[in-house]
């Protein structure tokens, strides 16, 4: 049986790697939960889950269930935990530090947290190896690429394809961007996901996020990687060979999926709730529209320049979410703050977690004063 810690618990991706558990009970013990604020929530599921380790982060809790609180709990709870593999569910740079952790233990990671491959890939790449841990994608494009690319020679691919939905605007127009409220951007029409993450799909930025971390996960050079809008999202990723020939993982758009598949490697399960019967079914692509979604450009040119401007990209876009959601900026201000964080230097070169960490801090406190010289 395989002990598994979940971090990020009460997100998406920590309900439906319960739900997995729950259904193969024979070949799972859940050994640590992690919830941020949600106390609620993390009790049920100590209830539920009794020989589980419990950790709230975000708050001090009352209850002697809970053993384990703040940032530094959450590393604790991983060297305590014992797991054979942690699902890294966690949003946001906050979900580095326990990935290192996990990695330094010797424990798998199945990787849902693309911040850690966008901050600090090589770092990430180099403790896997050193430490003989598999590090399992659980985003269904990356998972679908990792299945896609397993056992194929890397000089017979000639271009990896992300597909993205297209997000709640990909038919808005451009003119009418300025006006997009907060209810709106949160309205994803295919993935149910966290207000951050959804924003992110309605901007592009969390595809912008994917490239860099296909880049970083599979050691391709950005100009080899492409993404087409795919509104049916049956369509998860796709390799082209150098014969021209594509192949493509196609599946329900249904996040059990690539984690059951993460939990089980390199086994291989029938999955029970998901069948996808392409008889009947329309599956269209089409390219990005760059002016719709600066984000996904910014994106592309930081994977390009490399160095810490990856780090920077996503500090930013981190703070002008938060400020788009408290209604301190505009939805078109997004990218702006973004981009007036990257046109700083970030050509410094990190090899070390602290330093990763001190370029976040920084493009966070660039973009901090940027929002509020915006808010004014």
């Amino acid at each position: 049986m395989k002990k598994v810690l979940i971090l990020g618990s009460s997100g998406s991706i920590g309900r439906n790697t319960l739900d997995i558990i729950r259904s193969n009970p024979e070949d799972f013990i859940l050994c640590g939960l992690q919830a941020h604020l949600n106390e609620s929530i993390l009790l049920e599921d100590g209830r539920e889950f009794p020989k589980a380790l419990l950790c709230l982060s975000g708050k001090k809790s009352t209850s002697d269930q809970i053993t384990y609180s703040g940032s530094k709990g959450i590393l604790q709870l991983i060297e305590d935990s014992n797991a054979d593999i942690v699902v890294n569910g966690i949003v946001g740079a906050s979900g580095l530090k326990p990935s290192i952790k996990a990695l330094e233990c010797g424990i798998d990671l199945a990787l849902a947290n693309k911040e850690s491959m966008v901050l600090a890939g090589s770092l990430i790449k180099h403790l896997a190896s050193l430490h003989n841990c598999a590090l399992l994608p659980v985003d269904s494009e990356h998972s679908a690429l990792f299945l896609l690319l397993e056992n194929k020679k890397k000089e017979i691919i000639s271009e990896l394809i992300l597909t993205a939905s297209g997000g709640p605007f990909r038919n808005k127009k451009l003119e009418e961007f300025d006006s997009i409220t907060v209810n709106e951007a949160l309205a994803h029409p295919t993935w149910s996901m966290g207000r951050k993450i959804s924003i992110d799909s309605a901007t592009m930025a969390n595809k912008g996020l994917e490239v860099i971390e296909a880049q970083q996960l599979f050691d391709f050079h950005v100009d080899c990687i492409k993404v087409l809008i795919h509104p049916q999202s049956y369509v998860h990723s796709l390799i082209r060979t150098k014969d021209m020939a594509l192949y493509a993982q196609i599946s329900e758009p249904d996040m059990r999926l690539p984690i059951q598949d993460a939990l089980f490697y390199p086994e291989m399960r029938k999955v029970p709730w998901t069948y996808l019967d392409l008889a009947g079914k329309t599956l269209e692509f089409q390219e990005p529209d760059l002016k719709k979604f600066p984000m996904l450009k910014l994106a592309f040119e930081c994977a390009r320049q490399g160095h810490a401007s990856p780090i920077a990209y996503n500090g930013a876009n981190e703070m002008a979410v938060e400020a788009f959601l408290n209604e301190r900026i505009p939805y078109s201000a997004i990218a702006a703050v973004t981009e007036h964080t990257l046109e700083h230097d970030w050509s410094q070169k990190h090899e070390q977690a602290d330093e990763i960490l001190e370029s976040d801090q920084r493009s966070r406190e660039i973009a901090e004063q940027f929002i509020r010289e915006k808010s004014k």
